[in-house]
């Protein structure tokens, strides 16, 4: 199912409840409303587990990092929570997004530019983050974060360095599969923030879509009236 499919289908039973005497949730094709559920279910063991994937570097990875020959420049090192590491001689580099041959491919290339004659350069991963969250959508940095400690809603957002001047605050989605069923709810950070209702937890393998220019056009008219939402809206994707 389409992000815009899903977020059309949760929005029309948002116009329901912005009403005073709407009638009983409904659903959309593709969409049933949970109406005895007001926050998502945690995900079981199962769910937590990520199907394999070619692996990039992210935040707080750990690197081994060998240059054939040169002990003084091999090492271990930890990728910072932006996504940079630091090697002797060449300084600070972007890791993050990138896979440890085109990391061992790019420090070679420093290497080689000033300091080392044909520089071989391995680079291998010895402690990753599995845990991780997706935040996309209208946020300054949308990528995967780790999972670490207990995760809300608001840090998630936070870690991707917050929404940008353009979210619909009132329009963040987040997905989950739990006990093998694609789950979805709709959050309206406002309230969160207003206390109407508890920041959610986030949990490994979530999808946090935070509202973007495509659903404002599907949604222009119903953001610009709708209330706070002082529920969330869950749903299960059929």
């Amino acid at each position: 199912m389409s992000i815009t499919r899903l977020l059309s289908g949760l929005a029309g039973a948002l116009v329901l409840a912005s009403c005073a005497d709407a009638p009983a949730l409904v659903g959309r094709p593709g969409l049933t409303i949970v109406s005895q559920e007001h926050e998502l279910p945690p995900p079981a063991t199962v769910d937590l587990i990520s199907e394999p994937r070619s692996y990039v570097i992210g935040p707080l990875d750990r690197l081994s990092v060998d240059v054939y020959g040169i002990a003084e420049l091999s090492r271990s090192i930890q990728v910072d929570p932006s996504g940079r590491i630091a090697m002797p001689l060449i300084g600070a580099m972007d890791a993050s997004g990138k896979t440890p041959a085109t990391l061992g491919a790019d420090i070679a290339r420093r290497l080689g530019a000033r300091y080392v004659r044909d520089p071989q350069v391995t680079v291998n991963l010895t402690e990753t983050v599995s845990q991780v969250v997706t935040v996309e959508g209208a946020v300054k940095t949308p990528g995967l974060y780790p999972v670490t400690g207990r995760m809300t809603l608001i840090r998630a957002i936070a870690r991707a360095e917050g929404t940008t001047q353009y979210a619909r605050e009132n329009y963040v989605v987040v997905m989950r599969r739990v006990n093998n069923r694609d789950m979805a709810a709709l959050y309206d950070l406002r309230a969160i923030r207003q206390g109407m209702y508890a920041d959610p937890q986030i949990y490994a393998n979530d999808i946090v879509l935070v509202g973007e220019s495509s659903a404002r056009r599907v949604f222009s008219d119903i953001v610009s009236v709708s209330p706070l939402l002082a529920a969330p809206l869950v749903a299960l994707l059929n």
